[in-house]
């Protein structure tokens, strides 16, 4: 197997490493409670998804 000759700089690094990052979530609001959620997933405060109930949340129906 062919071994490398040099090692590569920390620039050449740092530029192959650029989009290996994460980005942050960018939360949606609930249209029942008005809360914070994530996108595609029921809401955790009421349990809520496409104005359906699918989980027992903290208010009551």
């Amino acid at each position: 197997m062919p071994n490398p000759k040099r090692r590569h700089s920390r620039s050449r690094r740092g530029k192959r490493r650029a989009h290996d990052f994460l980005r942050p979530v960018n939360p949606s609001i609930c249209p029942n409670c008005q809360m914070p959620k994530a996108s595609h997933q029921a809401c955790a405060n009421c349990g809520f998804y496409k104005g359906k109930a699918v989980i027992k949340g903290e208010e009551e129906f």
